[in-house]
């Protein structure tokens, strides 16, 4: 960290674990930012840089993709009102919660074919030791 809590580039990538080029693109397509510059160009993070970034790549993990996260940023910046803000998120969430089941329920399917073609392998392998 540098002095009064800025960050460089490269320190904001190691602490947030997104690579330089994806900060980059998160600040050309308006996900993050406008982030601050030194008189000679270079970019600075800070605090706030750090955690907005954290919380565009949980909402990432979640599933929401680049529009999702442009129109949530929009609805933050001066478009929504925060019932706009609560909807979308509400929405998003349902979204998730229903990914969430089908994955859920493609667990069980592998856990059951784990299970079958492990028994059927278990029974080969004795069949020829008998």
């Amino acid at each position: 960290m540098t002095e009064n809590g800025q960050y460089t580039p490269g320190e904001a990538a190691a602490i947030t674990g997104l690579s330089l080029d994806t900060l980059r693109y998160y600040e050309r397509e308006a996900l993050i930012g406008p982030i601050k510059r030194l008189p000679g160009g270079r970019r600075v993070f800070h605090e706030g840089d750090i955690a907005w970034i954290g919380v565009v790549t949980c909402l990432r993990d979640a599933g929401l993709g680049i529009a999702d996260l442009q129109r949530f940023t929009a609805l933050l910046r001066s478009e929504g009102t925060p019932a706009s803000r609560v909807e979308f998120l509400h929405e998003r969430r349902a979204a998730l919660v229903e990914h969430i089941a089908r994955m859920d329920a493609a667990l069980t399917v592998l856990d059951d074919k784990i299970a079958y073609y492990g028994a059927r392998e278990a029974d080969a392998a004795e069949t020829i030791r008998s």
